[in-house]
């Protein structure tokens, strides 16, 4: 969580870059160094031919689109309970953040469970959509397994399954978000804050949305970079979780979301998490003489804690040095 970001956006510094692109059907040593070498430099890339089927995603956003769609007191019913799990609306999370966003939230260590109080307020036919919803979670959490063991590949670490194994374990703190931005319904030349400027705190995510550019990257400081949409890939980017576990290898880079005045822009991410009471720490590879160890030991939910009590506005840097790095 780091810098707040105005409410309106016109910067002559915001440049359109191209994120690498990993085919997951290249050879494998070769798909491995892509992703590190792009995890090194940009903390953000696209994967193409990722073996998640058509319908899979098609039924995901046509289910998402839809709930969007339905009228605001209905969308409210499915604000149930386990807070923040469920529907909000403007607010982003616990600490009076705002941003031009309606969104969707979900366990998604436990899918099917996490929607059937919304499938049962919401739709006339809950099963369906609780099973999409969980095919779709199904599928995420096996692509990131894939992605992250390709990174293990790539960093030379002997246990592959180090990062994976974490965000497979039935206690997974994984959630699954669908965040909605309608078009501006003013004339306003200046596009708005939809989501502001953050990291994202887990190990990795996997994000997609629908044609509609919205997504920026700040891989230099002061500098936002607009992300092209594509259609054919998802887009991935590492957590702070993930620097820690790279030892600083991998960069958790900053980005936001900002609307589009003329079109509804939706994307669906999966935040894959760790258990609770995890330790994160550097397989031994990862730190030699040369490359001491840069954070100290802490646990998600320790970590967890600190980043979800700071605003968008709070400095990311001085959490991160407070929580994980060594004095």
């Amino acid at each position: 969580m780091v810098l707040a970001s105005p409410d309106s956006i016109l910067d002559e510094r915001i440049k359109l870059i191209d994120l690498p692109r990993v085919d997951l059907t290249a050879e494998r040593s070769t798909a491995a160094k892509l992703i590190v070498k792009a995890c090194e430099e940009y903390g953000f890339f696209n994967v193409v031919n990722h073996g998640i089927p058509h319908d899979i995603i098609t039924k995901m956003e046509e289910a998402g689109f839809d709930f969007f769609a339905k009228p605001l007191q209905e969308k409210k019913e499915a604000a149930f309970g386990d807070y923040p799990f469920g529907y909000g609306s403007k607010n982003i999370g616990f600490n009076g953040d705002k941003g031009e966003v309606e969104y969707l939230l979900l366990k998604a260590s436990s899918a099917t469970d996490s929607v059937a109080p919304l499938s049962k307020n919401v739709y006339n036919d809950p099963s369906n959509f609780s099973s999409t919803v969980s095919a779709y979670t199904d599928a995420l959490r096996e692509l990131a397994c894939e992605i992250l063991e390709l990174m293990a590949e790539g960093l030379g670490v002997p246990d592959t399954l180090v990062f994976s194994r974490l965000i497979r374990d039935v206690d997974s703190d994984s959630v699954l978000r669908f965040n909605h931005y309608p078009p501006l319904l003013n004339k306003d030349p200046y596009t708005k804050v939809g989501f502001g400027e953050h990291s994202d705190p887990q190990i990795l995510t996997i994000l997609r949305s629908n044609d509609v550019g919205g997504l920026q990257i700040s891989v230099q400081d002061g500098v936002w970079n607009p992300v092209t949409p594509d259609p054919y890939a998802f887009c991935v980017n590492v957590g702070d979780l993930l620097q820690v576990m790279t030892n600083g290898r991998f960069m958790s880079v900053r980005h936001r979301a900002v609307t589009n005045s003329c079109k509804s822009r939706m994307s669906v991410a999966y935040f894959g998490a760790p258990p609770l009471d995890s330790f994160i720490v550097a397989p031994p590879v990862m730190v030699t003489p040369e490359r001491p160890s840069l954070f100290k030991v802490f646990t998600w939910a320790e970590y967890k804690k600190v980043t979800y009590s700071l605003r968008l506005g709070d400095s990311r840097i001085d959490l991160f040095r407070k929580c994980t790095q060594v004095e």
